[in-house]
């Protein structure tokens, strides 16, 4: 993928600014990490060259001064909700990240539970985490939140929830995934401090959309297509424009919370800092762009990758039908058809032509390798054999695996595990890959071309099982698939 992101430049950049807004304030900067932290895919995919661990290394820079807040919500712990890059339970993730956090070096303070209303299950995590020795607070759900202000701002309001106590002056608020309560949790300590004589202050840190690209930048539009199901709308910030004559960028979330913010801050310190929600903000990544044609195409496979998952989701009932509509607006408007992804084309035109599932991945030198579902192997399986086979400058006639060795493989699926379908999927074909490698260097040296699968496209004409769409994921792979099983 070509290069269109200054990593470097942006770590510096942020790091900086981020030291000039914690000045800017006198005792302590809350500030609310909107995304991802680390493991930041999304970013990565639409601006090549970001390093999905960018903000962490950011964060390290700072790491003396600060200490993390997780935040959870009670009621996404209620219905197990997942995080959808990694395939587990929130719950599961605050753990995760903590430890990862710490890992690195880096002081995590405590978790917060928020929007509790008496979840059971919210219960249970609070005496697992308390189990675990790890600082646990409690947030409520606020009668009216965020527009009855005079509530909001009294002691039945931010006033019942607990104060989280901090000891550094750059408190970073992040959470698994968007709907934690993050805000909230910042302006309730806003609260608490100032009842305490503690000057604190607020800021946000959101990469997306990003404030000083154009509101149709293919960048902003996939931020508007992976939060689809949020809703998200980009829009020109009025609150900035008013006051500076400048266009912006933010989204309607907190384009609609900015009143009730700055209202919060002029019942609590008297003024507010703030003339708008692009004020509030302290990314720097719209100054780091350096191959914008780059990034506008990464952008709009993006854009695409989201459609084809979203249609998935629809058809499997998770995901709203006005999703599915949305992305295709976001599509129209970057002038792009689903023709545009190359391996979704590319598997189409060859299932059409076979009448058999097909699989397509592309190469980083734009090459397409193809593989079909047969007696032995699904197309997802044969795609991988023949990928690594080109990837290796094996000849395509040379079986890595025998099909005399398939078939006992086969003969257990279906005779011993209840499997109906006895073609090998793809973490199948891979252990008898390595099984195969251990006395055949040829094999040895498919097997040794695996890594170079990161990062490349793929696509299945037809719907993917868990167990393909998996190994993919592992072997770091940007998949799509189509909305439909296969039909005889």
């Amino acid at each position: 993928m070509k290069i269109g992101f200054d990593n470097e430049k942006y770590v510096t950049l942020q790091s900086e600014h981020i030291r000039e807004r914690i000045s800017q304030f006198g005792d302590k900067l809350y500030l609310e990490f909107g995304g991802k932290l680390f493991d930041d895919y999304h970013a990565s995919r639409v601006l090549p060259g970001f390093q999905p661990d960018s903000k962490l290394n950011m964060l390290m820079q700072l790491k003396d001064h600060a200490e993390i807040v997780i935040v959870i919500s009670a009621a996404d712990i209620e219905k197990n909700k997942i995080r959808g890059d990694l395939d587990i339970t929130y719950d599961r993730d605050v753990l995760r990240l903590r430890r990862n956090f710490q890992e690195r070096g880096l002081y995590v303070g405590s978790v917060v539970i928020t929007q509790y209303n008496g979840q059971k299950a919210a219960d249970l995590f609070r005496r697992r985490l308390q189990e675990a020795e790890i600082k646990v607070y409690t947030h409520y759900i606020i009668e009216g939140y965020p527009g009855n202000v005079p509530l909001v701002i009294s002691e039945e309001g931010f006033g019942k929830n607990d104060y989280i106590e901090t000891e550094r002056p750059l408190v970073i608020v992040t959470a698994p995934g968007p709907g934690s309560g993050k805000m909230a949790t910042c302006l309730s300590q806003l609260y608490h401090e100032h009842k305490r004589g503690i000057q604190a202050g607020y800021a946000k840190f959101e990469t997306f959309p990003v404030w000083n690209l154009p509101i149709n930048h293919p960048v902003n539009l996939a931020y508007e297509a992976a939060t689809a199901d949020l809703n998200d709308v980009n829009m020109i910030d009025p609150f900035h424009l008013e006051a500076y004559e400048k266009t912006a960028v933010n989204y309607n979330r907190d384009v609609e919370i900015f009143p009730v913010l700055r209202a919060v801050f002029e019942a609590i310190y008297g003024e507010c800092p703030y003339k708008s929600p692009t004020d509030m903000g302290v990314n720097m990544a719209g100054y780091c762009l350096s191959d914008d044609e780059a990034c506008r195409e990464a952008s709009c496979q993006e854009i695409l990758r989201r459609y084809f998952q979203t249609r998935v989701k629809f058809s499997q009932n998770q995901a709203a039908e006005s999703e599915v509509y949305k992305i295709g607006l976001l599509m129209k408007n970057a002038k792009i058809t689903p023709e545009d992804r190359q391996v979704a084309a590319a598997a189409r035109k060859l299932s059409a032509e076979v009448q058999v599932p097909v699989a397509a991945l592309q190469l980083e030198d734009g090459s397409m390798v193809t593989g079909k579902s047969g007696e032995l192997l699904g197309a997802c399986s044969a795609l991988l054999l023949n990928a690594v086979k080109t990837l290796a400058g094996i000849d395509d006639s040379v079986h890595l695996i025998s099909p005399e060795a398939i078939q006992p493989i086969q003969h257990l699926k279906t005779a011993y595990l209840g499997s109906k379908n006895p073609c090998l999927h793809s973490d199948e074909i891979l252990i008898a890959l390595s099984a195969c490698a251990s006395n055949d260097p040829i094999a040895m040296l498919a097997l040794e071309q695996l890594p170079k699968l990161k990062g490349l496209q793929a696509h299945s004409s037809v719907m993917l099982s868990s167990a393909d769409s998996r190994t993919f994921r592992r072997l770091g792979m940007d998949l799509t698939y189509e909305a439909f099983p296969f039909k005889e």
